[in-house]
């Protein structure tokens, strides 16, 4: 959901905001892999280029990728206290660093005594993909519509749209996102 759509109801909380932004041709291939999931389909390529082709217009579920990537890195620029804009290719390449990062934002920083007994190491394991996916109720459980958790959790890779995405699909994608976010300061 675009930050404008929470603000309102967040006025006066003591909420904070974790936005976790993801390239957008990984996203597309991850969005590929869950709806044919949730659909009880193959993953073919009709369907795809189909969410790719939407991708490009601009229609998705909470409306255009940029722009929903926009509110948030604006919201974090001008209220870095209550928005934190993550990337996760940045948590990927560097968790330790992130995850210290997070827990200075929610206000609960690693002390001392954590980093050196290793905490971060195993906050960083229990909330791995691998580990997450591993639990019984995310092998078996469903959310309250009924979508299997497992459907959630596939590779957690960067860069696989390398393995699905054509050429032209590469450049069309990141000629979109170049303009979309140009003058804005993030880049991908």
């Amino acid at each position: 959901m675009p930050l404008h759509t929470l603000k309102e109801g967040l006025n006066g909380s003591p909420c904070k905001i974790v936005f976790m932004c993801r390239n957008a041709k990984d996203a597309l291939i991850s969005m590929w892999y869950f709806v044919c999931k949730y659909q009880r389909v193959e993953a073919s390529r009709s369907i795809l280029e189909s969410l790719f082709e939407s991708l490009c217009s601009g229609v998705t579920f909470y409306g255009p990728f940029w722009d929903q990537v926009l509110s948030y890195w604006r919201g974090s620029l001008e209220d870095p206290s209550r928005v934190l804009f993550m990337k996760y290719e940045e948590m990927k390449e560097e968790p330790y660093a992130q995850l210290k990062r997070l827990a200075e934002f929610l206000g609960c920083p690693f002390t001392e005594e954590e980093l050196e007994s290793g905490s971060v190491d195993k906050v960083l394991e229990l909330c791995s993909l691998r580990s997450l996916s591993d639990l019984e109720i995310n092998k078996s459980g469903k959310n309250v519509n009924g979508v299997d958790y497992k459907f959630y959790f596939r590779k957690g890779e960067v860069c696989d749209w390398k393995n699905h995405l054509t050429p032209e699909m590469e450049r069309r994608i990141d000629m979109i996102i170049e303009e979309k976010l140009k003058g804005s300061g993030l880049s991908f």
